[in-house]
């Protein structure tokens, strides 16, 4: 895992840096401003530890958007959302859905017929940050991007019965009971790279981000796990790259000077 991890940064600096080659050949300097930007991204998470949501899914893939503030400073402050979708449930289906599960490891429905029902892990999470961006050259509004935060992140098994005919998981009654939903604090770090160009629309951000989870179950009762109120934290983990397009908001009038021999 840290060999990959090494490989990627390695990779993401490369990549940056000679993404800015035929530009500053031309000896553009772009000075540090303020800036305001929103972002769209992209990541695909693998999660670790031995808590509920390490324990009940797998890979997923996330999506989100953010406000940030960046001063001349080059320190950035922001608000972000984040949505997970994609994982697959690795806990057993006995495990999930109970006795409603056959020696066979068949279900059934309301007809006495085999039922198709699918389950899959979804995420949400939401929070502030603070971080930092080390320019590496005369570009001062790119360059390494260093930064942490804290917030709140919601994970449960997402039901699906498409033919509605298991009426134990009834949407507005039962399903519930068994989306075994967990909640808690989630801390974050991030390190990669964030390239301003020019043309401040075709800017983007790239690098691993770590995520540490506490989570308990956060319904009163859940049909598998029982009284829940009693249930301790447990901590999971999330690793992976994530990418992002920046869409700027606002920036303050910027002085742009070009050398010349």
């Amino acid at each position: 895992m840290k060999k990959y991890i090494l490989l990627i940064i390695t990779n993401i600096l490369f990549f940056s840096l000679h993404s800015q080659t035929s530009i500053r050949d031309q000896d553009y300097v772009d000075t540090a401003t303020t800036m305001v930007w929103t972002h769209a991204n992209f990541s695909y998470q693998i999660p670790f530890g031995d808590g509920y949501l390490a324990r009940t899914f797998g890979n997923n893939f996330n999506v989100g958007t953010g406000i940030i503030v960046k001063p001349r400073s080059n320190w950035t402050i922001e608000g972000y959302f984040n949505y997970m979708f994609g994982s697959d449930v690795i806990l057993p289906d006995t495990l999930v859905l109970g006795s409603m599960i056959n020696h066979n490891g068949d279900l059934f429905d309301e007809n006495g017929l085999k039922a198709t029902i699918y389950l899959e892990g979804r995420y949400w999470s939401f929070g502030v940050g603070i971080g930092k961006i080390i320019p590496i050259n005369k570009w001062k509004n790119s360059g390494i991007w260093i930064k942490g935060g804290v917030g709140y992140l919601g994970h449960k098994i997402f039901i699906t019965d498409p033919d509605n005919s298991v009426p134990q998981l009834d949407r507005e009654t039962y399903r519930k009971g068994y989306d075994q939903r967990s909640s808690g604090v989630m801390l974050s770090q991030f390190i990669g790279y964030v390239y301003m160009h020019k043309k401040r629309v075709k800017s983007f951000y790239i690098g691993i981000e770590l995520n540490e989870i506490w989570s308990k179950a956060d319904r009163n009762y859940s049909f598998m796990l029982g009284n829940t109120q009693n249930l301790p934290f447990q901590f999971s983990g999330l690793v992976g790259v994530k990418a992002g397009w920046i869409i700027p908001l606002y920036e303050k009038q910027r002085v742009v000077k070009f050398y010349t021999n």
